[in-house]
């Protein structure tokens, strides 16, 4: 027999418990961000490119590799979302968001990038965003930070996870680092790899968190930013750490942690975890003051964090499997006819309910253990006749005969 068409590579169908794991990610964000006031957003799966390779960066290997990007009839570029960060910019541009500034933002959905696959990371995968614009205030780095904090606690993701933090400071912080970096890095130029000596003049930064051996002596013994930080960018920082000390938000210094574009300013973090292995990253962000301008609008200060679902989900712990309350056993086409009617009842009520398709007394009674139902509702020609059901407790074996008319109340008192 013919296989038939097989999902594409890179891509997964969600079911079972882990689609149980994956909606119970959801939920919590979608929780808390209600609790930190931010605003529900959907946003196109596809922009023009330009949008991403302006904001991403044309030398960095998300835009010049893992891009899915395709012309369209009408013969414009365009690119599925390979992250969400970019796309709210534009909207806070294009759809005169800026008038709402600071506006607190959040989304989740699928985003698409072309890289290898492995364990929870795929080639369509999902992401959790949350995003603050047009704020210039360290409160809205702590904000963001205690939000994230908050949603891998509610997850029960805490055990070996930490975030880690570090500045990159403000413009004249970065260019001298920069320069520093340039000179120390030129220095070493006989021992860069190839990836590195290619970034050496346009993402010096990116050096520092190279994973090629060759690159390491160099890295490890670069100059750090705190040599080269303004008393301006000094006290952001120790404001946006004493508000994360205030908010009992625990947190470690890690000065190679680095973002390489231009418009990334002061506070960059990850949550970090050694249970996955070495893809230990599981929610990142970070100040991006010029990104805004990037794509063409004025100066727009903001932060914020993206986290992959699938590793959220593989760490938290497993939710409650699905069950129902009750299950209704109907017996014969009159009393078949009645439940639907019933069950109807019971569900507008809110009370989870089901009902097997077919199958005689026996076949069914086993469904509805199997269900994980409390209680099971049988209704046969007999029962019709007096107006009544019989409720059977599935746990005790207990059994009573209850008016139609009550029975939603019944139900609700067991």
């Amino acid at each position: 027999m013919s296989k038939g068409p097989q999902r594409i590579r890179g891509t997964q169908d969600i079911w079972g418990e882990e689609a149980d794991r994956f909606q119970a990610v959801v939920a919590a964000f979608e929780r808390v961000r209600r609790l930190y006031g931010f605003q529900r957003i959907e946003m196109p799966a596809f922009e023009a490119t330009a949008v991403f390779s302006r904001s991403i960066g044309e030398t960095t290997d998300v835009v010049s590799k893992e891009m899915y990007t395709f012309e369209d009839r009408g013969g414009d570029s365009l690119t599925l979302r390979p992250e969400f960060t970019a796309g709210i910019c534009r909207a806070f541009l294009s759809e005169g968001w800026q008038q709402l500034a600071p506006l607190k933002v959040a989304t989740h959905g699928s985003v698409f990038r072309y890289e290898r696959p492995q364990k929870g990371r795929y080639r369509q995968f999902h992401q959790l965003d949350a995003e603050i614009l047009g704020a210039d205030s360290p409160a809205a780095d702590v904000e963001l930070l205690v939000f994230a904090d908050q949603l891998l606690n509610e997850l029960g993701i805490t055990d070996g996870v930490t975030l880690q933090l570090n500045t990159l400071g403000d413009a004249e912080t970065r260019d001298a680092w920069r320069s520093a970096l340039v000179a120390h890095f030129e220095s070493h130029r006989d021992d860069l790899s190839e990836d590195s000596l290619a970034r050496l003049d346009k993402n010096p930064l990116r050096i520092l968190d190279s994973k090629d051996p060759r690159d390491r002596p160099a890295a490890d013994s670069a100059p750090d930013i705190d040599a080269y930080l303004t008393d301006q960018a000094r006290a952001f920082f120790d404001k946006v750490t004493a508000g994360l000390d205030a908010a009992g938000v625990a947190w470690t210094r890690n000065a190679r942690l680095v973002r390489g574009l231009d418009y990334y300013r002061h506070t960059a973090f990850e949550f970090v975890t050694d249970r996955l292995g070495a893809q230990g990253t599981v929610l990142a962000g970070g100040r991006y003051d010029g990104l805004v301008e990037a794509l063409g609008g004025p100066h727009t200060p903001a932060v914020g964090w993206a986290a992959g679902i699938e590793r959220l989900a593989m760490l938290a712990g497993a939710p409650a499997p699905n069950t129902i309350d009750v299950a209704l056993v109907p017996m014969g086409d009159a009393a078949e006819m009645a439940a639907i009617g019933l069950l109807a009842q019971l569900r507008r009520a809110g009370i989870a309910a089901d009902m097997g398709y077919k199958g005689n007394m026996k076949k069914r009674m086993q469904r509805a253990n199997a269900s994980g139902a409390r209680q099971a509702i049988i209704l046969g020609d007999d029962e019709l006749a007096r107006g009544e059901a019989a409720l059977k407790d599935l746990e005790s074996g207990a059994q009573q005969s209850v008016p139609l008319s009550g029975l939603v109340e019944a139900v609700r008192r067991q």
